[in-house]
């Protein structure tokens, strides 16, 4: 496994000091894990490297945002035109950002998994070890400030300490396992009361200390004495709410729950709506029991806007080499890109990715289940077919971006 910096660390090691099996059972979505002097961050982003993101590389909103003393503030106090040849009037102006950094701002770089290319790196790791859509935001603090108020997240994080010291106090959950639709915001006074209470942790990170904290666990961090800069690496894992919410967009596929009510139905009124709810029960039940898992997946894979993005290509590479691509290329699966093989009937067979189904003759099956495998493979290489068969199939895949040339 390559992680950010180019190593063969894995990404997850980077976070925690466990293999995956034990943090699973001891840890995820269960309790928080302090571990002290993890690894150095430094290689992944600094404080030169925020400083290039905001002076030379026009970040636009929403990839940068400000807060002090739990209060947002407003983008257009940090950003503005792009200047001749940018019709644009959102990109950070670097000046202002200093002026509120200096008042004592927190600034947070935000969506740094697509376009820091080390973080691109552990971002695509993790996601692969984890089996899960990962982000990374950056969160810059000047000494003795805090940016937000008390809150918790509705999915589980790292957080990396970069530089700096930073306290952290955390609170046991207000909401047992939250999901996006029940944000903090709604429960605003339990969260204070909590957080007025004794906490579950309280501790200091220093450079190179990580902190597991799992979706619905209260936090609140201030740097001390110097600048603070951390990542927080958001682990966005799909729920048993994600299933059902899948099944409610296949739901809209069957007659029997597309039915209308009876006239005067009161959804309202309880003994109104009781022989109706009895028979929708039964009709989903029917229903379901009609249902396949690959049903499922395929729905989620084409609905979801979790799916996490695959690997990056070089897309102007890939498009000059397309034409000339021999049978002494080898080519192999996007990185992150997942894809599902069906044989919808005798003639064909289908390669299911989350935007889009490619179909080929039924010949192709014994190469695509090759191509498919994660491994690099030659072209010439490539079983079931001959001669110039592998090249079209080749080219066909890497027209789609399912397949990337190695190397």
């Amino acid at each position: 496994m390559t992680d950010g910096s180019g190593g063969a660390r894995s990404a997850l090691r980077r976070c925690v000091p466990l293999t995956a099996g034990e943090f699973a059972e001891r840890h995820w979505d269960r309790a928080p894990l302090l571990s002290r002097r993890v690894d150095d961050y430094t290689d992944l982003l600094d404080l030169d490297d925020v400083d290039e993101l905001l002076s030379r590389r026009a970040l636009r909103t929403p990839f940068v945002r400000m807060a002090q003393h739990g209060t947002v503030i407003p983008p257009s106090r940090y950003t503005g035109g792009g200047g001749p040849g940018a019709e644009v009037g959102d990109q950070v102006r670097d000046e202002r950002v200093f002026q509120l950094l200096a008042g004592g701002a927190t600034l947070v770089l935000q969506g740094l998994h697509r376009l820091w290319p080390p973080l691109v790196g552990l971002a695509g790791g993790l996601g692969r070890e984890l089996g899960v859509p990962v982000q990374i935001n950056a969160y810059l603090t000047p000494p003795g400030n805090q940016g937000f108020a008390t809150h918790y997240d509705t999915h589980s994080v790292f957080v990396l300490q970069v530089a700096g010291t930073k306290r952290w106090r955390v609170h046991p959950p207000v909401v047992t396992d939250p999901v996006e639709r029940q944000p903090w915001g709604h429960r605003a006074d339990e969260v204070a009361a909590v957080a007025a209470g004794e906490p579950a942790l309280d501790e200091v990170l220093a450079p190179g200390d990580a902190l597991y904290l799992p979706r619905g666990w209260l936090h609140a961090a201030g740097a001390l004495d110097d600048w603070s800069l951390h990542l927080t690496v958001g682990l966005r894992a799909p729920t048993r709410l994600s299933v059902v919410e899948t099944l409610l967009d296949l739901a809209v596929e069957e007659p029997a729950l597309r039915a209308g009510l009876p006239m005067g139905t009161d959804l309202g009124d309880g003994s109104s709506i009781a022989p109706v709810l009895a028979d929708t029960v039964k009709a989903l039940h029917g229903w379901l029991d009609t249902l396949e898992p690959h049903d499922v997946a395929d729905r989620w894979c084409r609905t979801t806007t979790s799916v996490a993005r695959p690997a990056p290509m070089r897309p102007v590479a890939q498009a000059a080499a397309l034409a000339r691509l021999s049978a002494a290329d080898r080519v192999r699966l996007r990185p992150g890109l997942p894809v599902r093989v069906s044989t919808p009937d005798p003639q064909r067979v289908a390669i299911t990715a989350p935007d889009r189904t490619v179909t080929m003759p039924a010949v192709c099956a014994a190469a695509v289940h090759a191509l498919l495998d994660g491994e690099p493979h030659r072209v010439d290489d490539l079983p079931g077919l001959a001669g110039d068969d592998r090249l079209v199939l080749a080219r066909r895949l890497l027209t789609e971006a399912i397949l990337t040339l190695d190397g």
